[in-house]
């Protein structure tokens, strides 16, 4: 059976099968970070459904859902190229009704950090991630470790909720010079990407220190060599599960992120790491 392109929740319901299936929620604009998403999900999974739905919810007014990149008839080549099964693609009209009351409270963890910058950001991702589980009844669903925050929160939703879904973190894939795949790389200009490239190695060079002070004190030096050209959110050392900063006598893993802005493009990017003692 080819691809099956459901646009409503009435064509996702006939598009259902047996075995053990696998979602992987993406808001289309799909490359490497997406493919690499839906091939850790075929290898779990007897099949595979992936959504496309840019999410209104998740935009504050002042950020970039009109102009964020559509590109559907190219996402539905990639999908089937790695062999995903349905492809849900809900119109905003389908997914919320226009006088929704309820949404997903995100809580504390969703007001820190990520958060905190963009307010609200975290309830539209849940109420999203919530919504599509409950559509798609999947068995596991698999988000990418770039947006380490976002998965922090799905897990802690999940576990809270007492959702019956596996939840699988799949690891950052780069572009060769190290800079995090994202659908808002295509905004930047030659310059623009050469100072975005600050990010990862200001991570790198971080997290080849062994204190927390240290670390977090090299991985701002790096940041700071760009001067005015990078305009950071924050950078942030915390605990993988609940993103608050970890002290100087923290053990086990951690979170090394960061959050810029470079010309009129905000990219995040992180790398995870284990602390242990001196």
């Amino acid at each position: 059976m080819g691809l099956i392109v459901a646009r409503n929740r009435e064509e996702l319901a006939k598009a259902s099968g047996g075995g053990r299936l696998a979602l992987v929620p993406t808001m289309g604009a799909l490359h490497e970070g997406h493919r690499s998403l839906m091939r850790d999900a075929c290898a779990r999974a007897n099949r595979v459904a992936v959504s496309i739905f840019v999410n209104p919810l998740q935009f504050a007014p002042n950020e970039d859902f009109s102009r964020y990149p559509r590109t559907f008839d190219d996402d539905l080549q990639v999908c089937e190229e790695e062999g995903v099964s349905v492809v849900f693609a809900p119109a905003a009209e389908d997914m919320y009704r226009h006088d929704r009351q309820v949404s997903v409270n995100s809580g504390e963890m969703g007001r820190i950090v990520e958060g905190a910058f963009r307010p609200g950001h975290f309830d539209g991702v849940l109420t999203v991630v919530l919504k599509l589980f409950h559509l798609v009844q999947p068995d596991l669903a698999v988000f990418g470790q770039k947006d380490a925050q976002q998965l922090a929160m799905i897990r802690r939703m999940v576990a809270d909720l007492d959702l019956p879904i596996e939840i699988v973190g799949s690891p950052t894939v780069r572009e060769p010079d190290g800079l995090a795949l994202s659908s808002r790389n295509r905004y930047l200009s030659e310059d623009d990407r050469r100072v975005a490239l600050t990010l990862s190695r200001a991570l790198r060079v971080g997290a080849g220190e062994f204190t927390p002070a240290k670390i977090r004190e090299t991985a701002r030096a790096v940041l700071d060599e760009a001067g005015g050209a990078l305009d950071v959110d924050y950078l942030v050392l915390a605990d993988p599960a609940t993103f608050l900063e970890v002290s100087e006598t923290y053990e086990g893993p951690a979170v090394l992120a960061v959050a810029a802005r470079v010309g009129g493009t905000r990219l995040i990017d992180n790398v995870i790491l284990t602390l242990s003692p001196a």
